[in-house]
């Protein structure tokens, strides 16, 4: 079963590792990756999710630990992390085996480590739609906000598997196993880290069997963390419950100002923003109930995504966009406490090339409305 569930604060944030720590405030970087035995120290003797000593950085280590308890309390089980989003997404592959994999779109980064896993077995590993027939043996990727209830209906009743991609839904937008996931999946780089330095990736199950054994291949497949970044990451996640909440309220304030623009006819102008710039805003507080019924407001409880997509009207607008903002700094990635915009198809080869993809940060909102109104402004004189 699942650990106590603790609502995401404060409290459970900076003191949901307590028992591990000492008489430190902060808690120390250990360089070490060996540490000394005791006389009769055995590793098989050692509790790995709860040690009370390390024996070498492989297994396990202070700072690790510590991070691993508190991201097991706030997503409601057991949570191991890896080296990096990718590393825990092979990871997951290795211990579902699945027999197919249905999923559509989502991070084009999960597609490749597909191949990479496909290759490594030397098997053909299917990959369907979302919409396929399930069966027994298949594993659903789903990357949320997409329909977590009704894909957990269909796939567990075909004797599959639900893997949820909570990446851009952190705690405490939505917690997936409430939705019926088995496993929900972090890139831990983005919004547990929250400050672009570093890399991590988190796999979190309801059962302390299971952690086990995840635990065990992560050993084995070298993909631990590295003392720094679990510092970091122990660090960011004292302050989620401040970051993302902000996050959440700026963007959905900007994207449902930017689908006003969007809806602006040619000649017209919202907000001294021409008409025909911004063609369409993706944002799940757009949404609504869809065709079966799914709405995301039930899911996304704790506040909309803080990361979303616009379409421009013209490629050459959506090239020149990112260079053109004060407080938003070009780059990939998402979750930082600093505004990201990206040309998605510098990234994503695939993508449509009009994508901006704009992360927000915890600056004030009307400071990066403005940014956004005076580059819109820009592209429509000059492009």
């Amino acid at each position: 079963m699942p650990e106590k569930i603790h609502k995401l604060n404060g409290t459970s944030l900076i003191h949901g590792d307590v028992k591990f720590a000492g008489s430190e405030v902060a808690p120390s970087i250990s360089v070490s990756t060996s540490t000394v035995k005791s006389l009769l120290a055995r590793l098989k003797d050692l509790d790995l999710r709860n040690p009370d000593r390390h024996v070498y950085s492989r297994y396990t280590q202070q700072v690790s630990t510590r991070a691993e308890h508190i991201l097991s309390r706030i997503n409601d089980g057991f949570a191991v992390t890896y080296s990096s989003g990718l590393s825990a997404s092979y990871a997951a592959l290795v211990f579902f085996r699945p027999k197919r994999i249905a999923i559509r779109g989502g991070y084009h980064g999960c597609h490749a480590t597909i191949d990479v896993y496909r290759k490594s077995q030397g098997i053909h590993l299917e990959v369907v739609d979302l919409d396929s027939e399930y069966r027994a043996g298949d594993l659903c990727w789903l990357e949320t906000p997409l329909n977590p209830t009704g894909e957990s209906r269909y796939v567990h009743k075909a004797g599959g598997m639900l893997l949820v991609d909570s990446t851009f839904g952190p705690p405490p937008l939505q917690y997936p196993f409430r939705f019926g996931a088995d496993c929900i999946l972090h890139s831990g780089t983005k919004y547990f880290g929250g400050h672009s330095d570093l890399l991590a990736g988190v796999l979190v199950v309801k059962t302390l069997e299971e952690w086990n054994k995840l635990h065990y291949d992560r050993t084995f497949l070298g993909s631990m963390m590295g003392s720094l970044e679990s510092w970091l990451l122990l660090r960011s996640l004292r302050t989620l419950h401040l970051r993302v909440p902000r996050q959440s309220a700026s963007a959905t304030i900007l994207a449902q100002w930017l689908n006003s623009v969007a809806k602006t006819p040619v000649g017209k102008t919202y907000d001294g923003i021409p008409g025909g710039v911004v063609e369409k805003v993706w944002h799940s507080s757009l949404q609504g109930v869809d065709e079966r019924g799914f709405d995301p407001s039930k899911q996304m409880q704790g506040g909309w995504n803080a990361t979303f997509a616009i379409l421009l009207s013209k490629p050459e607008y959506a090239l020149e966009f990112p260079h053109i903002l004060n407080y938003f700094v070009p780059a990939t990635s998402l979750g930082g406490v600093e505004s990201l915009v990206e040309h998605r198809i510098q990234s994503d080869p695939s993508s449509d090339p009009r994508l901006i993809r704009l992360s927000i940060g915890v600056e004030e909102v009307e400071d990066l409305k403005a940014d956004l109104q005076q580059a819109f402004e820009k592209l429509a004189s000059v492009c």
